[in-house]
């Protein structure tokens, strides 16, 4: 499949692994392909905001990645979300539900730690993170949407449709900034 990403969607998909590092995360998430395609300048069409977009994902990370219909939810079971991170942060520090899980460390890890090895590809420096599940299925529905279209290739409006058909905190914020499916294929597809 990636052999149909353009040089601009494999980029993002490079890029979303490279933020993933940068921030700590064991994983790559969603939230990292859309930071990735901001970086890139891929949502500069649609006049985003990079640094409200960034703050309001920083926001939902507060949060512990619940999206206001997860938080809607509790409200109606009478659970307040804002009074739980209060009382989580008072006890364990501010930003503690936002904080990256800490890489996993494997077997063959412990292993070129114990011999004076560091965690890391000789050749590049760098370590394998892996894909979330729903990264996994962004990166499937980019490739069912760009069939859909009958699009020979995958670029980075596919991935972009693909964050924002699936429910979940980046397609939230990205409707909190004007950007919806619809928005995005019409102004982007032209």
């Amino acid at each position: 499949m990636f052999e149909r990403f353009t040089r601009d969607a494999r980029s993002t998909v490079t890029g979303a692994v490279t933020e993933a590092r940068r921030s700590g995360a064991a994983t790559v998430t969603e939230e990292h392909l859309l930071l990735s395609l901001l970086a890139l300048g891929s949502l500069d069409p649609l006049g985003v905001d990079h640094a409200a977009v960034t703050a309001d994902l920083t926001a939902a990370r507060r949060r512990g990645g619940m999206s206001r219909a997860d938080e809607e939810a509790l409200a109606g079971l009478g659970i307040d979300l804002t009074e739980i991170v209060s009382r989580i942060e008072e006890t364990h520090g501010e930003g503690v539900l936002a904080t990256p899980a800490p890489r996993s460390r494997t077997l063959g890890a412990s292993l070129r730690s114990a011999l004076g090895r560091a965690d890391t590809d000789d050749r590049t420096g760098s370590y394998h993170v892996p894909f979330t599940e729903g990264s996994k299925k962004v990166l499937e529905q980019s490739l069912r949407i760009a069939l859909g279209r009958k699009d020979n290739h995958i670029g980075t409006l596919h991935l972009l449709l693909a964050l924002l058909s699936r429910p979940g905190t980046v397609a939230e914020v990205l409707s909190d900034h004007g950007v919806t499916y619809a928005t995005a294929e019409t102004t982007l597809a032209a």
